[in-house]
């Protein structure tokens, strides 16, 4: 039996550690048959020859480490810097990593159990802590290098991406093959249906925040110029086109936009639309539903106020009437049937008549055509 603070003991450490060494290639055949179990590697993410030959360097390296005092110094440290790297650029999950170094200690362990003699007992057990300190540091040292790695690549496809989506945004025309790179690059069909949102303030930064998705929904890309914020996604086939996220803020959204080539044109009008949402709105604005706000921007900006216009019309009715022929007005256009304003309004189908035409006699409006109703709906908007 050897005491496992005598010279002795160190000694036939030492000598457990020498034959340990010599089995280094053994131990790294071990592994490699023990690790297959492990699906990512069992399926060839990395080749066998690399798998088998950092094994064995793994081994060798820890085994020195052992006989230097149980301590790690920066050869296996370094390694293991150089292993989590390697293995993240791989695509090896961080689960699969960690099982696979695991599989070390008990590998190490095992062997030292097989060249033990049966007075070694004592000594095995005086030195687990050590295996493991060694084992457990370089393990930690892997999966500190392989997540900064992940990190890393993160990042760096988050910049590439970023410039994809400015050349989407960008002035100048694309041709189908940059497209092509760019749907590559995001990970979508460039010919696909896509949704494109816009906002500022509170609205853009619910956009933002969607940037990137969430694993298993929809993936919204962002981009941002000055105060706005876009957003877009191809559009899914079936369910909500907007995500659960989006589905009450009040911003601009343009669906069925056509292809990646579509959403230059259609983020400016999402942009215009964004300009017209306000807090009363339920959720995102879009064209068919808020075209007149719009419009009536847009003329405003010219020096034309149909609002105006309309107002100094109906100045001469008393409030009341006024109130009755500009309700009756709204219904009117927003049905476009007598029949169903008059029950809307409780009225008798000749009133709602008899108020049109007074509405027509005072502002030049005819509601029943259509291009004169409009100029009433966007300057009401």
């Amino acid at each position: 039996m050897h005491s496992p603070a005598t010279p002795e003991a160190n000694a036939r450490w030492s000598e457990l550690l020498s034959a340990l060494a010599e089995r280094s290639a053994q131990m790294a055949d071990e592994f490699i048959e023990r690790v297959a179990g492990i699906r990512e590697y069992g399926t060839g993410l990395v080749a066998a020859e690399d798998v088998r030959a950092t094994a064995a360097h793994t081994f060798s390296l820890l085994v020195s480490a052992l006989r230097a005092g149980g301590t790690t110094d920066d050869g296996p440290l370094a390694y293991a810097r150089e292993l989590g790297a390697r293995r993240a650029r791989s695509g090896i999950p961080p689960s699969s990593l960690t099982s696979a170094v695991r599989l070390d200690f008990s590998i190490i362990w095992s062997h030292l159990l097989e060249l033990a003699a049966e007075g070694d007992a004592a000594l095995l057990a005086s030195r687990v802590e050590s295996v493991w300190h060694v084992v457990d540091a370089y393990a930690a040292e892997t999966h500190t290098s392989y997540l900064a790695e992940r990190v890393r690549m993160a990042q760096e496809e988050s910049s590439v991406q970023r410039e994809f989506v400015a050349q989407l945004f960008g002035p100048e025309s694309l041709s189908p093959d940059s497209l092509t790179r760019i749907g590559a690059a995001l990970r979508v069909d460039p010919s696909a249906s896509f949704v494109v949102a816009a906002g500022s303030g509170a609205a853009g930064a619910v956009i933002r925040a969607l940037g990137g998705g969430v694993p298993g929904r929809v993936r919204v890309h962002v981009y941002e110029a000055g105060s706005a914020v876009y957003g877009f996604w191809q559009e899914p086939r079936s369910g909500s086109p907007v995500p659960a996220g989006l589905a009450r803020v009040p911003c601009g959204l343009v669906r069925g936009v056509s292809g990646l080539a579509g959403l230059r044109a259609s983020a400016a009008v999402a942009a215009a639309l964004a300009d017209e949402a306000n807090d009363d709105d339920a959720g995102p604005l879009e064209l068919e539903a808020a075209w007149h706000r719009v419009a009536r921007r847009l003329l405003e900006d010219s020096g034309i106020s149909l609002a105006a216009l309309l107002d100094r019309s109906l100045e001469a009715c008393r409030d009341s009437e006024r109130e009755r022929l500009e309700e009756t007005a709204r219904t009117f256009i927003a049905n476009g049937s007598v029949t169903e304003t008059a029950a809307a309004l409780y009225c008798h189908r000749n009133t709602i008549l008899n108020r049109l035409a007074r509405f027509h006699e005072l502002t030049g409006v005819d509601l029943s055509v259509p291009q004169q109703a409009a100029r009433v709906l966007v300057a009401w908007a």
